[in-house]
């Protein structure tokens, strides 16, 4: 199968903010294996001391199916990306057609072992690290399925698990991509968990990810669906709630997470820009969750919150 490869690299005066609004027009688009190639500080010494050269432009990266459809969903690209002139950034997009196996294999050069929090290491399985006794190091292959933790709305969220999730509750994963906080959860002690997602080959590498990290089939159940549609397996409803996407999804489906939340669970939402913090905010209020924490890093946002119960 071909696939062709959009890169859009852009300049802005607010750096964040556009990185942002770029990555939101590939996701709202539905472009696969979506990566953030910005230019990084230098690794924590001791840290993916065998990285290739960190990035020197701005570009957001993703993938489409070469198919009949493809031209107009360039076309939408390339619009969406000249409305954002109004906003101070400029964008040039690029394509190059390759094999899916070639877009297997070029996704290993932008992933390092990276520490998240002062336990949590996420090692790429083509890395070497060596772990202290107290890392909890979850492998992980992101695949077409990108999320390997290094951006900071999956780094928020994994920092929010450790800090909320206790030794055998149970967890529900919303658009769990590559299934790395899956199995965050699960080296956290877990004790069932679920993960959905509606794109079939998230789904898939999620499985691959939970079965190299060695988490009991037993435990979890994965699911391609949205989360109105989730058959229940006997595990919900579920003591944390975890959904790393974008605002506007979160803000469509707070209400389902309601009726999956036990009374007393906590909800933990991120991939939100500060722009739409205020909105996630009230949407939460108005249907009985209390915000407890609101983590920020430069445009993003990251929001804790406990469900007061059922009304």
């Amino acid at each position: 199968m071909k696939w062709i490869h959009v890169k859009a690299v852009f300049t802005g005066n607010d750096e964040q903010l556009a990185e942002e609004l770029v990555t939101d027009i590939f996701l709202s688009l539905g472009l696969k294996g979506v990566v953030c190639d910005v230019p990084l500080p230098p690794p924590v010494d001791g840290f993916a001391s065998d990285a290739l050269p960190r990035s020197t432009e701005n570009a957001i990266s993703g993938y489409i199916p070469d198919s009949d459809t493809s031209r107009n969903l360039l076309s939408n690209i390339k619009q969406k990306s000249t409305e954002l002139l109004s906003s101070g950034v400029t964008v040039n997009i690029t394509t190059q057609l390759v094999d899916q196996e070639e877009w297997a294999d070029s996704w290993k050069e932008f992933f390092f072992v990276t520490r998240i929090t002062d336990k949590i290491v996420i090692k790429p399985q083509w890395r070497e690290f060596e772990a202290g006794d107290d890392d909890l190091i979850i492998h992980i292959d992101p695949g077409m399925a990108f999320g390997t933790g290094t951006h900071p709305t999956t780094a928020m969220c994994i920092a929010m698990i450790e800090e909320t999730l206790k030794p055998g509750q149970t967890f529900l994963d919303v658009g769990t991509g590559s299934g790395i906080l899956m199995i965050a959860a699960a080296l956290l002690g877990v004790s069932a968990m679920a993960g959905i997602d509606t794109d079939e080959v998230a789904v898939q590498v999620a499985g691959d990810n939970l079965e190299k990290n060695k988490v009991d089939p037993q435990i979890y159940h994965l699911a391609q669906t949205t989360l109105d549609q989730y058959p229940d397996k006997g595990m919900g409803p579920f003591d944390v709630v975890v959904a790393n996407i974008i605002a506007e999804i979160i803000l469509e489906i707070i209400t389902d997470i309601k009726q999956w939340i036990k009374p007393g669970g906590t909800a933990i939402l991120s991939g939100i820009i500060t722009e739409k913090k205020d909105s996630i905010v009230a949407k939460l209020l108005e249907n009985e969750f209390t915000v407890t924490e609101v983590r920020e890093e430069g445009e993003w946002v990251a929001i804790c919150a406990i469900f007061s119960g059922k009304g």
